[in-house]
C-alpha cells in the first residue's frame, strides 16, 4: 500500500477538527432536532473524515464514519426525523472515533471493534430504536456486511479496476463458520491460505491480525481478485472443515462509481464550502469533500508550522535577549556614542521581534474551551441536572505553553460547579429558581495577565458546612474560625486533602483536589481564588501571565548577589525608616497604607551576610502580594525594571524554595528568579 506517513501529522490534525466540529454541531442540533444546516455540517465532515480515515488505510474509521454517513443522509431527506436515542449513538460514535485518532496519535494502528456501534446505526436505519450500552465493547456484527458498504481507499479502487480491465473477477466473500466451531482463527486461516493460492486478496475484514487473533464472530469477509469462477471459489471454501457457508458476490465497480458520482453531487449541491483538495489539505490526497472553506484558485494566507520549531525559534530568541542585554551594559561601561546608537536600535527591533515572536507563540482558549459543552451535557445527563454552558472571551489569546497545562485544572473546577455546585432542578425550583441551571467560562485580558472565571448560580458554598471539616482535618482551631472572613473560610477549599462531600463521586466533590488545581496554577505563575454567595453561586477566578518565557522582572541587590523579582507579583517599592518597624506575632512587620505587611528578609531567606542592612537608617522594600495576602521583601536596594529569559534550574535543583528558576544577566552572571508565591505561603 502507497507510503503515508509523510502525511499523518495533517491527517490527524484535520481528524481532530472534523471530530469537534462534530460535536460542535451535534450539541447545537440536539436542541434544534430541525435544523438542516446543522445536519449538513456534520455530514460534510464526516464524509471528509470518512474519506481521509479510507485514504490512510484506517478501515475501521473509515467503516464507522460511512455508517454514520448513512443514517445523517436519511435525515437529510426527510426520510428519519432526529430522536435522543440517534443523538446518543452518534455522540458515542463520535467518542470511538476520538478514541482511535488519539491511538494513532500514539503510534497506534487505530484498531477498534466498532461492530456494536455499526449494528446500532444499522438499527436505526432498519427503523428499530438504537441501545446505545456497551457501545465500543466486544460485540460482534450480526448483519451480513453489503457490497456497496465496503470501504475501498484510492489505492484499492486503482487495483480493481486495472485488474478487471485486465480480465481478472473482482469477488467478495462472506464466509461463516459453525456455531459449534472450537478453533475459528486456525479455520479462517486455512479459508484464507487456500484462497490466496487462486488470486489476489486485496481487502480483509477484520484485518488479518484480528482474524489470527479470533477477534471475530461467526463471519469474516475477503475481497479477492482471480480468474476463477464463483462455483470454484464457493468449492474452495466448503472445502475447509467447520465452515457453514460461503456467500459470494461480483463486485460491479460500475454501480460503485454511480454511488460515488451521486454522493460528490448531494455534496457540491449542499457545500458552498467544497474546495480544492490539493489547496485546502496541503496536497493530502483526500476521498471525499473539504470543509476548510478555501475556494478553488484562491492563495492560502495562513500556514501550519509545527509548534517545535516556535519553540526552538524562542530559544533562539532567549539568547539574543541575553546577548542584547550584554551589549547594552558594555555600552554603558564604554561611554562609546557610535556603539550606544547601535545598541539602542538593536534595543528596539528585538523589542518587536519579540512581540512577533510571543504574539506567534499565542492561540485563542477556545482550543480548550471547545472540549467543555461536550463534557456539560455528559454530565448533567448523567446527574440528571438541567445545565447550559456560556462560554465568553473564547477569543482570548494564551502562551502555547499555558494553552497546554490549563485544560486539566479547568476540567476540574467545571465538574465541581456540575456536581456540587448546581442543584437538582427540583431544589432549583424550591428556592424559587430556574430549572435550568447556568455556568459561566469566561476569559478576559487585564494588563500582561489573563483572567479565566468559572462561575455557577447554584447553592453556593456553605460557610458552617467548611468550617466544621476544617475543624476536624486540624486545618484551623475553633479560637481560630471565629475570626475568618468569609473570603478566609473559602480559602480553605484549597487546602490539601481537604473535601466536604457527603460521599465521593467520580465526578467531583467541592474541595476535592482543589489543592491540585491551586498548586498546578501557582507552577504556571499564576494564582486562583474562590468566591461565594449563600444560594446563589460561586466563582473561581484564575489569574496566568501571558507568557512563561520571557519576563518582566524587578532585579534588586542583596549582599553580593543580585536577584530578579517578576513585576507581576510586585505592588509597589517603598522605602522605609528603620523606626517604622513594629514587632506583631514574633515578626517584623510594616504599615503599608493601612495594612499590617510582614516583612521576609532575602538576605536570611538565601543565608546572605546580613551586614549590609545593620548600619543602614532605612530599608529598601518590594510590596508584593499573592490573592489577597501581601508581603515586603526587604532588600539592599533596587537596580531597576529587565527583561529577563527564565531559564529552569535542572532536575537536581528543581526544588530550591522560594527560587523559580534563574536568568543571565548582561555582564554574563546568573541571577537568581525569586519565586513570591512559596515567600508569602
Amino acid at each position: 500500500m502507497m507510503e503515508m506517513n509523510q502525511y499523518l501529522d495533517m491527517f490527524l490534525e484535520e481528524s481532530k477538527e472534523h471530530l469537534q466540529s462534530i460535536n460542535d454541531h451535534l450539541l447545537v442540533l440536539e436542541n434544534k432536532p430541525s435544523s438542516m444546516d446543522e445536519v449538513n455540517e456534520i455530514f460534510r465532515s464526516a464524509h471528509t473524515l470518512k474519506g481521509m480515515a479510507a485514504t490512510m488505510g484506517f478501515e475501521d474509521m473509515a467503516k464507522l464514519t460511512h455508517e454514520m454517513e448513512n443514517v445523517l443522509d436519511q435525515v437529510k431527506s426527510g426520510k428519519m426525523a432526529i430522536r435522543p436515542d440517534i443523538m446518543d449513538i452518534i455522540f458515542q460514535c463520535v467518542d470511538i472515533l476520538e478514541g482511535m485518532v488519539y491511538s494513532i496519535s500514539e503510534n497506534g494502528d487505530g484498531r477498534f471493534d466498532v461492530s456494536e456501534a455499526v449494528n446500532g446505526l444499522r438499527r436505526i436505519l432498519k427503523g428499530e430504536t438504537a441501545s446505545t450500552q456497551a457501545i465500543g465493547d466486544s460485540a460482534q456484527n450480526e448483519d451480513p456486511i453489503a457490497q456497496e458498504e465496503i470501504p475501498f481507499d484510492e489505492y484499492e479502487m486503482t487495483v480493481l479496476k486495472q485488474s478487471i480491465e485486465s480480465g481478472y473477477s473482482a469477488l467478495w466473500i462472506k464466509t461463516t463458520v459453525r456455531n459449534d466451531c472450537v478453533l475459528k482463527a486456525a479455520r479462517a486461516y486455512m479459508v484464507y491460505n487456500s484462497l490466496e493460492s487462486v488470486g489476489e486478496i486485496i481487502k480483509c475484514i477484520p484485518s488479518v491480525e484480528e482474524l489470527e487473533e479470533e477477534k471475530f464472530d461467526k463471519s469474516f469477509d475477503l475481497v479477492i481478485l482471480t480468474h476463477k469462477s464463483e462455483e470454484e471459489l464457493k468449492k474452495i471454501v466448503l472445502n475447509v472443515s467447520e465452515i457453514d457457508s460461503a456467500e459470494i458476490r461480483t463486485i460491479d465497480l460500475k454501480s460503485e462509481a454511480k454511488e460515488n458520482k451521486k454522493e460528490e453531487h448531494e455534496q457540491s449541491l449542499q457545500s458552498p464550502k467544497a474546495s480544492d483538495q490539493s489547496s485546502a489539505n496541503g496536497n493530502l490526497p483526500v476521498t471525499g469533500d473539504s470543509t476548510n472553506g478555501q475556494k478553488k484558485h484562491t492563495t492560502s494566507k495562513t500556514i501550519r508550522v509545527d509548534i517545535e520549531r516556535l519553540d526552538v525559534l524562542m530559544n533562539l530568541f532567549s539568547e539574543l535577549v541575553i546577548d542584547r542585554g550584554r551589549l547594552d551594559q558594555l555600552a554603558k561601561e564604554l561611554l562609546n556614542g557610535p556603539l550606544s546608537e547601535t545598541v539602542e536600535h538593536m534595543n528596539r527591533i528585538t523589542g518587536d521581534l519579540q512581540n512577533i515572536i510571543l504574539n506567534m507563540r499565542m492561540i485563542p482558549v477556545e482550543q480548550v474551551f471547545n472540549r467543555f459543552p461536550r463534557m456539560v451535557r455528559d454530565l448533567s445527563r448523567e446527574l440528571q441536572k438541567n445545565l447550559t454552558l456560556q462560554i465568553e472571551g473564547a477569543e482570548t489569546e494564551l502562551d502555547r505553553t499555558l494553552i497546554d497545562e490549563i485544560g486539566d485544572p479547568l476540567v476540574h473546577l467545571l465538574r465541581n460547579s456540575i456536581d456540587h455546585g448546581v442543584e437538582s432542578p427540583e431544589e432549583r425550583k424550591k428556592a424559587g429558581k430556574p430549572e435550568m441551571g447556568t455556568i459561566l467560562l469566561k476569559a478576559f485580558h487585564s494588563g500582561n495577565h489573563v483572567f479565566i472565571e468559572v462561575k455557577d448560580d447554584g447553592r453556593g458554598i456553605n460557610r458552617a458546612k467548611v468550617l466544621k471539616k476544617a475543624i476536624e482535618k486540624g486545618i484551623v482551631s475553633e479560637q481560630q474560625s471565629s475570626s475568618l472572613t468569609d473570603k478566609q473560610v473559602y480559602d480553605l477549599l484549597f487546602s490539601a486533602g481537604f473535601s466536604t462531600a457527603e460521599k465521593l463521586s467520580d465526578i467531583s466533590g467541592r474541595g476535592v483536589g482543589l489543592d491540585v488545581v491551586k498548586t498546578k496554577i501557582e507552577v504556571l505563575g499564576g494564582a486562583v481564588s474562590v468566591d461565594s454567595v449563600p444560594g446563589k453561586g460561586t466563582t473561581f477566578l484564575i489569574q496566568l501571565p501571558l507568557t512563561l518565557s520571557i519576563i518582566s522582572s524587578m532585579l534588586v541587590d542583596v549582599g553580593s548577589e543580585i536577584f530578579a523579582v517578576p513585576l507581576s507579583s510586585i505592588i509597589e517599592t517603598a522605602v522605609f525608616d528603620k523606626g517604622q518597624i513594629m514587632r506583631a506575632h514574633q515578626q517584623d512587620v510594616i504599615d503599608f497604607r493601612g495594612k499590617v505587611v510582614p516583612l521576609v528578609y532575602l538576605d536570611r531567606i538565601f543565608q546572605i551576610s546580613e551586614e549590609f542592612t545593620a548600619h543602614k537608617e532605612q530599608i529598601s522594600v518590594l510590596i508584593i502580594r499573592k490573592g489577597d495576602k501581601m508581603a515586603g521583601l526587604v532588600v539592599d536596594s533596587f537596580i531597576g525594571q529587565q527583561e529577563i529569559v527564565l531559564k529552569s534550574l535542572g532536575r537536581y535543583l528543581g526544588n530550591v524554595f522560594a527560587v523559580s528558576g534563574a536568568t543571565i544577566l548582561g555582564n554574563g552572571k546568573v541571577a537568581l528568579i525569586v519565586d513570591c508565591n512559596q515567600l508569602i505561603k
